[in-house]
């Protein structure tokens, strides 16, 4: 299966940040946000992926090059002309991804999420993760009622989530848009409304990096973690050498 990773983005809420780096370029854990996708991506058996391009697009091609090292296939959708917003990038990369489904997955996310649990077809437009509603997006987006998405106000009850970023698409979803910038939202909205969207929840690890302190914050956590792995490693290193 074939993943796009929608990177084009300028990122304005990170700036100065992205004044001179590219959003998915801005590093937490000692890796860039889009190397650990990347690396997620090609432990979860997708390897070969789509990444859109435009606002300092060039750092990303030469900092990723054709993806041999992080073990998938990398191939790129440049929209230095202009950038198409989310739905018009991906139906420009439509001609490049072979898969039907595809993954569309938000540059500027942080998960360990298991790409390898998703569906190899699906009987409704879109599949969209769906995660627990973050501190700065309580209301949430959408209900998930028997597996599928729908659109309750969000005072009128029910647990509503938070897309996640990450979603499986049918081509069949795109097959009357034409080539220009537009956004997803509303498309997908609407195949919503016509009962056409399904979805799943995910209750594990999930960051969307819009602001500078939360990249700060996920940076600190993953090398905390990094930390503790090194020592619970050396501590049995320690072990194993005593019992030789």
């Amino acid at each position: 299966m074939d993943a796009l990773i929608l990177a084009a983005g300028r990122g304005e809420r990170m700036q100065p940040l992205t004044d001179h780096t590219p959003k998915p370029l801005l590093e937490v854990g000692g890796r860039s946000l889009i190397e650990h996708l990347l690396l997620q991506l090609s432990r979860e058996k997708i390897d070969r992926v789509i990444i859109n391009t435009a606002h300092l697009g060039e750092q990303i091609v030469q900092k990723l090059g054709d993806g041999q090292s992080y073990g998938v296939s990398i191939r790129y959708s440049d929209e230095s002309d202009g950038v198409l917003e989310t739905g018009g990038g991906i139906v420009k990369a439509l001609n490049q991804l072979r898969s039907d489904p595809f993954v569309v997955v938000n540059g500027d996310i942080w998960t360990d999420y298991p790409f390898q649990g998703l569906p190899n077809s699906i009987n409704s437009l879109a599949h969209l993760i769906l995660v627990n509603n973050p501190d700065h997006h309580s209301q949430g987006d959408f209900n998930l009622n028997n597996n599928r998405v729908n659109l309750s106000d969000a005072n009128r009850g029910g647990t509503r989530f938070t897309y996640s970023g990450i979603g499986l698409y049918s081509r069949s979803l795109f097959k009357d848009c034409q080539q220009g910038a537009f956004p997803l939202a509303p498309l997908l909205r609407q195949a919503i409304k016509d009962g056409q969207v399904s979805g799943e929840y995910y209750s594990g690890q999930w960051w969307d990096i819009g602001t500078p302190e939360r990249l700060r914050e996920l940076d600190r956590q993953l090398r905390v973690e990094s930390n503790k792995s090194s020592l619970h490693h050396r501590g049995h290193g320690g072990h194993r050498e005593k019992d030789a």
